[in-house]
């Protein structure tokens, strides 16, 4: 990810810098009118522990990119990381354009004090809240990249195995600590009937018949994470899985059936190696009751009928949406990512990068002669000088303007005014 970033800035940012030529109105015609790209000037990042170099690095390219000089703080729970971070970026970096901050909390606390020109957080909405108050006492701009309860719907006309595949792999990718991964499953009993034992086959295929001793299968970050996810366990009904094992803080691949709303899976992210699937009577059920929840950081549906992902597209909101396969999205850098509400502020990514790192700034040159075209301004003022001077300014709307004239038949009996 990182490598594709860097590569795909240096391949488009002389193009990315230029100014862009903006359209003028009459009274500028003669003048010279851009949007100049200009650096923010000192960045703050944070980073989290799930993908500790990934997500400290990816922005990073579009900070430096769009010329700031930039602070970062790694992720204190992944430690080693953190010291690999700190000791190997200055062999590669300009130091006197960065720098790294390690610690904790109380770091990060005594960091945001100082006023910065920018901050680009990535963690969880809990976090994000404090980010945010801090950044408001210097109403300093921001970025947060949150996470949240990923919805997936499944729908009864599906390739039951293909989906679980995909579904299996996106959620158990990392153990389970992936802002991105599917939350949880939405779909009827008789899909979930079908699609549980897909799910079973997946998990043997990818991970063997003890995912315990599987060298693909990651572990949990440590043990306050493995003790808040081994509760969940008593939600619903283990369908696979369930195994748990605190001195390697291991938790199986899990599906849960039987899922309640108001089970604390189903209240906060899972963020872990447990997939519980909630059952509703319908699609359009399903799109209520996603909608009844905090805005996702993604939203998937799986269907052999492409009306039913666009159906699921239209009439959910989401900080981005991918249609029959997880997580993949997010390795194109010509796509936006980012949250919406709950789960966020703001986006990455390639070009999304170097413009979430830029402050555009509005631009208009002017000659210092041909004066006469600016009495139409200056006092004193006329009905004559208005008319004239909004003829310049004005954007005029093209085509014809379409009115639509309703026709409501009252019930008999009913009074007009009402």
């Amino acid at each position: 990810f990182t490598r594709s970033e860097v590569n795909n800035a240096l391949n488009n940012l002389s193009c990315w810098m230029k100014d862009e030529n903006v359209s003028k109105n009459l009274a500028t015609k003669l003048d010279c009118a851009f949007i100049r790209k200009d650096p923010y000037g000192v960045v703050v990042i944070i980073a989290p522990y799930n993908y500790p170099i990934n997500l400290l690095l990816v922005p990073l390219v579009g900070a430096i990119a769009a010329g700031n000089c930039v602070i970062v703080k790694p992720a204190e729970l992944a430690r080693h990381t953190e010291r690999l971070l700190a000791e190997a970026l200055p062999c590669y970096l300009d130091p006197e354009t960065f720098a790294v901050v390690t610690g904790g909390s109380e770091e990060v606390t005594k960091l945001l004090e100082n006023q910065f020109d920018y901050i680009f957080f990535t963690g969880s909405p809990r976090v994000g809240k404090i980010i945010m108050t801090a950044a408001a006492k210097h109403l300093t701009p921001l970025t947060l990249e949150l996470g949240g309860k990923n919805p997936c719907y499944v729908d009864k006309c599906c390739n039951f195995q293909n989906a679980a595949n995909r579904i299996v792999w996106g959620k158990f990718f990392n153990a389970g600590q992936t802002c991105i991964a599917p939350d949880y499953v939405i779909c009827t009993i008789e899909t979930q009937e079908r699609l549980m034992p897909c799910l079973r086959q997946a998990i043997r295929e990818f991970y063997g018949d003890c995912p315990q001793d599987s060298p693909d299968f990651g572990r949990l970050i440590d043990d306050k994470h493995f003790r808040r996810l081994r509760a969940f366990l008593e939600c619903g009904r283990v369908a696979i899985g369930g195994e748990s094992d605190e001195c390697d803080r291991y938790i199986a691949p899990t599906v849960l059936a039987d899922v309640k709303e108001w089970e604390p899976i189903m209240q906060e992210e899972v963020f872990g190696p447990i997939l519980p699937i909630f059952t509703v009577g319908d699609l359009d059920e399903a799109i209520h009751y996603i909608n009844r929840k905090q805005r996702p950081l993604v939203a998937y549906a799986f269907s052999c009928d492409c009306k039913v992902v666009n159906h699921v597209l239209n009439c959910t909101s989401s900080g981005n949406f991918s249609g029959n396969d997880t997580i993949i999205y997010s390795t194109l850098v010509s796509l936006p990512f980012g949250g919406i509400g709950y789960s966020g502020l703001g986006k990455y990514h390639g070009k999304f990068s170097f413009d979430t790192f830029t402050h555009q700034r509005g631009t208009l040159l002017r000659c210092m002669g041909l004066e006469a075209i600016n009495t139409v301004r200056y006092p004193p003022y006329t009905e004559g000088k208005l008319q004239l001077l909004l003829s310049l300014v004005d954007v005029k709307r093209k085509g014809m303007c379409t009115l639509l004239i309703l026709s409501i038949v009252m019930p008999q009996g009913t009074e007009r005014d009402q």
